[in-house]
């Protein structure tokens, strides 16, 4: 388990940060920020190899939970897409002005293209694993629309406990879903002034990787790349997935 910090998001509700800054760092030294899943902890696979990674190359790495996920507070009912922005607009700030690049996964890399949408200064470029952009409304809507079940429960008592194949079922609101409306980016695209690369595994059964290459195509940037994984699933988490995502985040910070 990373050694963590609580810091308060917002009123009663504080976030469990892992912040590293090495000795020896020479500016300017982009860092890492990484932005888990939906779900997901920090402690996870592919966030604990980056931060491994970064600290070897001497790079600064951030990493944390958001509220009601892994060591945080807060219930994760009560989560939605404008509180976990807000958290990793939080995180990033721990990185002053020094750069940083975003590394975002599924629910997290949604979280990175709606921080580059804020012209924040100190990103310096995004890598998008497994995109889940607009996730409330292209993903987890129609799923809602097409099961009577979870139209009756979401109806009756705002909330649907969606089965999942990685453990309990995920509790998916109302709330979530009304509130995702405010952030989607798909219909209308979104200019990034960052050079962005987006990995898809051709076997996720999550996210398809047909999603990631809509929002490769929505996103507006003069350097985007976009690269279909063989074999690869939603986790992304087989070592040669992992250094895929560290080499395409390491080229962006030379």
């Amino acid at each position: 388990m990373p050694q963590f910090e609580m810091v308060e998001a917002r009123p009663g509700v504080r976030i469990a940060l892992d912040i590293r800054r090495p000795r020896n760092m020479k500016f300017p030294h982009p860092g890492f920020l990484w932005l888990g899943g939906f779900k997901s902890e920090m402690s996870g696979a592919k966030a604990s190899y980056l931060a491994d990674r970064a600290g070897w190359g001497g790079r600064p790495f951030i990493r944390f939970d958001y509220s009601g996920h892994g060591v945080s507070e807060g219930r994760f009912e009560d989560g939605t897409i404008s509180l976990w922005l807000e958290e990793a607009h939080l995180a990033l700030a721990f990185a002053q002005d020094w750069p940083m690049i975003v590394i975002g996964s599924s629910m997290g890399a949604n979280l990175a293209l709606l921080l580059a949408k804020r012209r924040i200064g100190s990103i310096k470029g995004l890598v998008l694993v497994a995109p889940a952009v607009d996730m409330t409304e292209a993903l987890m809507a129609p799923q809602i629309a097409a099961d009577e079940e979870a139209r009756r429960a979401i109806a009756r008592d705002g909330v649907w406990m969606r089965p999942s194949r990685y453990g309990d079922p995920y509790p998916i609101t109302a709330k979530l879903i009304e509130d995702g409306r405010k952030h989607l980016i798909l219909p209308q695209g979104l200019d990034v002034d960052c050079p962005v690369r987006i990995l898809h595994g051709d076997e996720d059964r999550d996210v398809p990787w047909e999603h990631g290459l809509a929002a490769y195509r929505a996103i507006r940037s003069a350097d985007i790349q976009f690269t279909l994984i063989k074999g690869a699933d939603h986790r992304l988490s087989r070592d040669s997935d992992m250094l895929a995502i560290y080499n395409a985040a390491e080229r962006l910070a030379l």
